[in-house]
């Protein structure tokens, strides 16, 4: 269920290059503030997963509402039980 949800948000995420340290810059527009930046694309993605997993562990401990991805969904959170 969180896993199919967070493969959904990656499968969604926008890559392109920056002029930075870090050039490679990626995020998901379906979920507000989640970005990341990494020095190769594979970096990217992996530091974007770990900021998609932080801001759903920060969604439950707030109580927010999680957007629908595709066929994903978050919709119950039962005190340690989330139900998709």
């Amino acid at each position: 269920m969180l896993t199919e949800y967070i493969e959904e948000a990656l499968r969604r995420a926008k890559y392109e290059m920056i002029e930075d340290e870090d050039p490679y810059y990626g995020e998901v527009e379906e979920l507000e503030g989640v970005w990341a930046v990494g020095k190769t694309l594979e970096e990217c993605r992996d530091t974007l997963k770990e900021v998609i997993e932080g801001w759903i562990m920060l969604g439950i401990k707030e109580n927010d509402p999680f957007p629908k991805l595709g066929d994903f969904e978050i919709k119950e959170i039962k005190g340690t039980e989330i139900v998709s």
